[in-house]
């Protein structure tokens, strides 16, 4: 990135001090820099350039981080690049599982011999029933929401983000092949062993799924932050000096990159996959998302020697959990209010830092920085635990939203094709809100922080579902069949309520608003707060709040029929809304932390050798150097660049 006001003399005495950041920084290949050894400075080395990066770049001062405005920065090219991988991977997810309900209910048509029902027929294979293709899509979502744990502990542990995406992708590719084996010709008609094949290839299709998924959103933000690990000063073309500040931009990244992820959702739901499977057959509407999800390993090949790759680091969960017993033995109490109070004080992670521990246990092998992140990625592990209530609006909209739909006047639309208004919202909303709300609110000064937004969510999606109780309730008002809607054989022989499908329309917005504040945001939060070397186990138990969310709407099960529907609607409604205040004023004080939080020095790590691995380059341990002379000289409230991780 360039500077807009750097001095040019200045640059080149930056650029003869610092060696060039390389192309690639590939895990096969780290930089070693051990905690011992010692880097020698002197107060004369202070001077006025130390205010320029390596690259000309020009970080702020203290004043100029007190006063100029700040904005995002340019997002590279590269980080597109892993979008498209997972614009492809969820074609690939969604194009797939939206057959499974027919593959699995409904039995092979008379004289088919690929599930096709032709014209007039429905398309089936399996025969199995309602109840059999209800549990198996379940398990087939919950399964790919809690397998993001153990990929992201994988990863951060032994693979490392890169490998394990390619693993992940193995195993997906794996998982596609056999499903698309099931409902081959020859294969399909013998409905108990293409069962047995299919229930496989569930298995692996959704643990690549789970592996991908903890691991790609926190590849997309590690590729800026590796080369723009600070704020900047720019300067625009107004002639406005701003500051670029890697955190919101980090926000941007996320907003684009899920802007990519529905549009694939969306291509994956409404291609012509379900003309496949009616005209064609089931093989063919397995063959086309396999084809296309081909393309992600061949561009994570092609990109990856472009592409930053932290190493993984060992037994990093291991020691977290021996981080926080030693730091409860050393302040425990049997009182429990008196305990409470010392686990909410600063001293609590204060006497579990190497630095006021006489004798260190074995497994010590971090400083005191990394002990300021784990006590930072478990802030963001409390923010987590509100989330499954966030999910139970959200997924109203693939289940009982669509049951409203098939009650309203379709004019032949399929009723489950309306809940694609979520990513036809999605593609809108996003754009607008990156480029015009978001900026509008910076120039007004107004800081939209991560846990304001995710306080947002929650009243968005409560108010989601307050607009589904009003038309449900107009359903029962004006439809022939009254209280019982929902019943096929009334509204065969009745109709409908007088009422468009397209009433649902303000539903659908609104949750994709909330998606906006809350799912994007939670990605944001899971890789912003959490250890570096703990982001994809982070991610991992973001995603898992989903499946638990999936758990808890089993207790709603009950009120989903005629004539309790309204109240389903009313008490998620009033749970979000409750929850919306308990959120803020639990993590209030958090929000208030947002700057120091961002801000916190980066540690080191010693892996499972024992060594302290720098996962930059020399040039990013120079500037270490570089900032530890400005905090000394000017004490600017900016945390140091992480150089070993390991």
């Amino acid at each position: 990135m360039s500077s807009g006001a750097a001095n040019p003399e200045s640059a080149e005495i930056a650029k003869a001090n610092v060696p060039p950041v390389p192309e690639s920084l590939d895990e096969k290949q780290p930089q070693h820099f051990h905690k011992d050894e010692t880097l020698h400075t002197s107060d004369s080395d202070i001077s006025a350039d130390l205010l320029v990066g390596p690259n000309g770049e020009q970080y702020p001062t203290d004043e100029e981080l007190k006063t100029l405005r700040r904005t995002q920065g340019h997002v590279p090219m590269i980080i597109y690049t892993i979008g498209i991988i997972e614009c492809c991977e969820r074609f690939a997810y969604y194009g797939t599982i939206v057959v499974f309900n027919n593959y699995i209910n409904w039995p092979l048509p008379e004289g088919s011999k690929t599930g096709a029902g032709g014209t007039d027929g429905q398309a089936g294979a399996l025969g199995y029933g309602t109840q059999a293709a209800t549990g198996l899509t379940l398990f087939s979502s919950f399964f790919s929401y809690v397998t993001p744990m153990l990929g992201g502990w994988l990863a951060d542990t032994y693979w490392g983000r890169y490998k394990t995406i390619n693993v992940a992708i193995g195993l997906a590719t794996f998982g596609h092949i056999i499903i698309l084996i099931s409902a081959i010709p020859g294969v399909i008609e013998k409905s108990t062993t293409a069962m047995g094949i299919f229930c496989l290839g569930l298995i692996f299709f959704g643990m690549g799924v789970g592996f991908f998924k903890c691991n790609i959103s926190p590849l997309v933000a590690e590729q800026y932050e590796m080369e723009h690990p600070r704020a900047v000063v720019f300067t625009e073309k107004s002639g406005e000096r701003v500051i670029h500040d890697p955190v919101m931009t980090i926000a941007r990244i996320y907003m684009r990159y899920y802007f990519l992820i529905n549009v694939g959702a969306l291509a994956g739901q409404i291609s012509m996959i379900f003309y496949l499977e009616k005209y064609v057959g089931f093989w063919l509407a397995y063959l086309l998302p396999t084809i296309l999800f081909l393309f992600t390993p061949a561009i994570m090949i092609f990109c990856r020697k472009r592409y930053v790759k932290r190493p993984p680091t060992g037994s990093v969960l291991s020691k977290s959990f021996h981080l926080l017993g030693f730091a409860l033995k050393r302040n425990w109490s049997f009182n429990p209010k008196k305990l409470l109070n010392r686990v909410r004080s600063d001293a609590f992670w204060e006497s579990a830092k190497p630095s006021n521990v006489a004798v260190k246990p074995s497994w010590m092998t971090f400083d005191d920085a990394w002990v300021d992140e784990i006590c930072r990625g478990l802030s963001a592990c409390a923010v987590f635990v509100f989330l499954p209530i966030y999910w139970l609006s959200y997924s109203q909209m693939t289940n009982n939203l669509v049951t409203q739909a098939g009650t309203l006047k379709l004019n032949g639309l399929p009723n489950d094709l309306v809940q694609n208004l979520d990513p036809i919202a999605l593609l809108i909303l996003i754009p607008i809100c990156d480029k015009f709300v978001y900026p509008l609110l910076l120039r007004a000064g107004i800081r939209f922080t991560p846990l304001k937004k995710i306080t947002a969510g929650f009243g968005v999606g409560s108010a989601s579902m307050v607009v589904a109780a009003l038309i449900q309730h107009y359903i029962y008002v004006k439809s022939p069949c009254g209280k019982h809607a929902t019943n096929g054989d009334c509204i065969a022989e009745r109709g409908p309520p007088d009422l468009s499908v397209w009433v649902q329309t303000p539903a659908y917005v609104l949750i994709a608003l909330a998606e906006i504040f809350t799912s994007i945001t939670g990605l944001e939060y899971a890789f912003t707060k959490a250890p570096k070397n703990m982001r994809s186990f982070i991610t991992g138990l973001f995603w898992f709040t989903n499946a638990f969310s999936s758990a808890i709407g089993q207790a709603f099960v009950p009120l989903a029929k005629d004539p309790l529907f309204i109240w389903l609607y009313v008490i998620i409604a009033c749970l979000s809304f409750v929850a919306m205040f308990v959120f803020w004023f639990t993590f209030k004080k958090l929000d208030a932390e947002e700057d120091a939080l961002n801000a916190l020095p980066e540690s080191t790590y010693k892996g499972r050798k024992g060594s302290v691995v720098d996962v930059d380059v020399e040039a990013l341990r120079q500037e270490q150097i570089r900032q530890d002379k400005i905090r000394k000289a000017q004490g600017l409230a900016r945390g140091s660049v992480d150089v070993s991780s390991k």
